[in-house]
């Protein structure tokens, strides 16, 4: 899928909505010269090609030669970025500071320096009211430039008071560049490895984190220091499978924009990617009421206009919401109401395929997986599995091992003992490699490795050995580090009470809403750190 796509100037026009393209051919026709309007041709050739060709292209336009064709696609990618400039000035507080800049600039340059100053000063509050730092640096850069070189006396105090705010900016960005770092290394460490397998790794990371936050992290007030705080909080949490923790910083992170609404169009994604993970951690700690109560939040998010303002939010929206509709069927072991959602879901990865990343579609491709193997479809389980197992990515080498063992117990409910001895060759080795083995997992090998010669009268006191067994580690984070990709204990009790595994769950689900859900006051209030 995501060869089709490669082409930078396919990918650009291919994103574009229809009043884009409408917008772009008014622009150019325009700004160029009649010789220059080759490139709508060029343009329009581009739009109506399914996937980049550059063959197809040149027999399209007969009249470019290959040569020519390279520096008309570079004129015609600047000539688009610079007509969607000119629309989306204000779509964003970032690009309208960075206009009222220029100006500035123009204004200084034309040595009308009191006009420069105005605009800066306007620059400033703006820059302040919105925590845009590196703007707000930028201004009172220029600012001091112009009273160093000219005499403006525009205000007594002007000198110390800039030198003041420009020391105040520096300390601010010196934390946000410290605490972006961290968080973005945190969140990298996950996609490529997933959930701490052992405790070396789990010291390795919690001697990484501890290095690199900075010392005053709890007691900054800026938005973006605290944005990144929780943020690298968070996925620090998360890889340690501290899921307490992990729901508390990912409240807070929701709670900053609450304070901050503004900001919610400002940072769309940083707000997007924060509902993942407060409906993450509600999921994974098996909180219905605040699961649901999130979910019904991100579901009204997902129809407002800074939703869908851009591709890039109306993709992320989706991504995340339906991962957290798939979750929450799995929560309430709805397995067969979930697959309603599968046919939606494939069309929006066709749709998208074009920002679709390798880590989202694994992702997706396993919660399927699991959907139909909750509702007893294996070999459908099997066909999206082996999308994954087919496809050797160099990241999340959990799900690649879990996708393997889910494949070996898919074969296993649909009697293919012919295979299992392979099978589990295959995949124990796999998994050794990657050194993802835990205990839990040494014992579901070991029973499948004699499981397919019983009898049904020897095999069900198996698998109730094998179900106390596993349940004894059930508070040890390492070793059922397995049951967050799989509920292997509901699905052995399946086995046992010879019940559907989505039946287990479901009366689970039933059983724990008369419960008290975990709440902020549960969680602990020592330092993530201890």
């Amino acid at each position: 899928m995501a060869n089709r796509f490669t082409d930078s100037l396919f990918q650009l026009i291919h994103s574009l909505q229809k009043s884009e393209k409408r917008n772009f051919k008014l622009y150019i026709k325009r700004s160029s010269a009649k010789e220059d309007l080759k490139i709508i041709q060029l343009f329009d050739a581009i739009d109506k090609l399914d996937e980049y060709d550059e063959k197809i292209l040149l027999k399209k336009l007969s009249d470019i030669t290959k040569t020519q064709l390279a520096n008309l696609k570079t004129h015609l990618y600047k000539e688009v970025l610079a007509s969607l400039r000119l629309i989306k000035s204000t779509d964003s507080i970032d690009m309208q500071l960075h206009e009222q800049l220029d100006y500035a600039r123009i204004l200084y340059n034309r040595g009308l320096y009191m006009q420069s100053l105005k605009i800066l000063e306007r620059v400033k509050e703006l820059a302040q009211e919105y925590f845009q730092d590196s703007l707000l640096g930028q201004a009172i850069s220029l600012e001091k430039k112009i009273e160093t070189l000219h005499i403006t006396r525009s205000m007594r105090d002007r000198p110390e008071r800039l030198t003041e705010e420009a020391i105040e900016v520096n300390e601010r960005r010196k934390n946000i560049t410290k605490l972006s770092n961290l968080a973005l290394q945190m969140y990298s460490w996950y996609v490529k490895y997933g959930h701490a397998r052992n405790e070396i790794e789990e010291k390795k990371v919690k001697k990484y984190f501890i290095q690199n936050l900075p010392s005053n992290a709890k007691m900054l007030t800026g938005f973006y220091e605290r944005l990144y705080f929780c943020q690298s909080s968070c996925w620090y949490a998360f890889i340690c499978q501290d899921f307490l923790k992990y729901y508390r910083y990912a409240q807070k992170w929701i709670d900053l924009f609450d304070e901050h609404p503004v900001m919610i169009s400002v940072e769309s994604g940083h707000y997007i990617k924060g509902m993942h993970n407060i409906l993450n951690a509600h999921f994974d700690l098996r909180n219905y009421k605040g699961f649901a109560a999130a979910l019904h939040r991100f579901e009204n998010f997902a129809e407002t206009p800074v939703a869908n303002q851009h591709e890039n939010f109306k993709v992320q929206t989706f991504m995340y919401l339906y991962t957290a509709k798939i979750n929450q069927h799995f929560m309430h072991g709805t397995f067969k109401e979930g697959l309603s959602l599968v046919p939606f879901i494939e069309d929006k990865l066709n749709e998208y395929a074009l920002y679709f990343d390798n880590h989202r579609v694994l992702v997706f491709n396993y919660k399927i997986a699991t959907l139909y193997f909750g509702s007893g479809d294996y070999a459908t389980c099997i066909d999206y599995l082996q999308r994954i197992i087919n496809d050797n990515v160099d990241l999340r080498y959990d799900i690649q091992c879990y996708a393997r063992l889910l494949h070996l117990l898919a074969h296993y409910e649909m009697g293919n003992f012919d295979i299992m001895d392979s099978l589990i060759k295959s995949v124990y080795r796999y998994m050794t490699k990657m050194e993802t083995i835990t205990i839990i997992e040494e014992e579901i090998f070991k029973f499948l490795r004699t499981s397919f010669h019983l009898s049904r009268r020897e095999l069900k006191p198996e698998l109730e050995k094998l179900l106390n067994k596993i349940k004894q580690f059930e508070k040890s984070r390492f070793e059922t580090r397995s049951l967050a990709y799989l509920d292997i204990i509901s699905w052995l009790e399946s086995k046992v009470r010879e019940k559907p595994m989505s039946e287990i769950i479901h009366n689970k689900y039933l059983a724990s809403k008369r419960k008290l859900e975990p709440s902020e006051t549960e969680s602990s209030d020592t330092d993530i750190l201890n």
